[in-house]
């Protein structure tokens, strides 16, 4: 892979982490008026129509029919699950605090593809798994000073979701496109969300629909930039950028809610990406290995 694929690759992943930012402000502005559901189907619905085009643009919608269809139901069924989980989060959770705790999620992908798919995770990689559980509890603190709240663990389910709908997404790879991964995921996310949301639907607040459209536009780019990035550039190149979450969140929160997070929760944070860095290595470690 060339350098200056490497170089496109990295700057769409840094565009993907930037717009996925602004979008989850706008998750955050919506979130105190509206149930969690509601705001999972709107995350959806405002996206879904930019993603058709693309996908009609980019392999045709063909593409679309001949998937594994149990696997993209259970990726929308947790997708769900993980919106739902970080919108009701966001409610009182800043959004550095949110993504210190939701960066525990490349931890437990590794675990899982190790206990699930039987990927090969020697035993330092566990340690790091470990001393990332230990930043968790770091950001936490259980003690009761910290964000060891209902909307705290909201995080953590919101990022278990996201990890087991990332094996899915491993295993999916195999035989369905991106493309159709992105459509369906939406698509069932939408579809299901707005049947639960439904009985308790508020009606929209006209100020509100310059936010949902910020919140169709960036999670469109964000979607296709991501996909991009891991088509252009090696993951082991591009997957360290997702941490550059962290300072848009610090940004963000001082810009729109004049809040900044303490020094123990960046200490937590810290201790959560080196694991995940670390374990990120060791990967492009074992694939260098296996692939000289």
């Amino acid at each position: 892979m060339s350098s200056s694929q490497n170089v496109r690759g990295m700057l769409s992943m840094l565009l993907a982490i930037a717009t996925f930012a602004v979008m989850d402000a706008a998750l955050k502005v919506l979130s105190p008026d509206y149930p969690p559901l509601q705001v999972t189907a709107l995350r959806g619905l405002s996206s879904l129509p930019l993603i058709t085009v693309w996908v009609m643009f980019d392999g045709g919608l063909r593409q679309l029919l001949r998937v594994r269809w149990p696997l993209h139901i259970l990726r929308g069924l947790l997708s769900i699950v993980m919106l739902s989980s970080f919108a009701y989060a966001l409610r009182t959770l800043p959004l550095a605090e949110t993504y210190s705790l939701f960066f525990i999620a490349p931890l437990l992908i590794t675990a899982l593809a190790a206990l699930i798919l039987h990927e090969r995770v020697d035993w330092r990689c566990w340690i790091a798994i470990l001393i990332g559980f230990c930043g968790t509890l770091i950001v936490l603190r259980p003690s009761g000073a910290g964000v060891l709240t209902l909307a705290g663990v909201a995080v953590l389910v919101s990022a278990t979701a996201y990890a087991v709908s990332a094996i899915a997404v491993r295993v999916l790879g195999r035989s369905d496109s991106n493309q159709s991964m992105v459509f369906w995921m939406l698509m069932m996310t939408s579809v299901f969300a707005v049947a639960l949301a439904w009985r308790d639907w508020v009606p929209i607040h006209t100020e509100h629909w310059r936010v949902i459209a910020v919140l169709g536009v960036t999670g469109a780019i964000a979607q296709y930039a991501l996909t991009d990035a891991f088509r252009r550039a090696a993951a082991s190149r591009v997957a360290p950028l997702e941490y550059t979450a962290l300072i848009w969140g610090i940004i963000l929160d001082r810009v729109l809610w004049n809040t900044l997070p303490d020094a123990i929760t960046l200490t937590g944070a810290a201790v959560i990406i080196a694991s995940g860095l670390y374990l990120l290595r060791r990967e492009q470690h074992h694939s260098e290995a296996e692939h000289p």
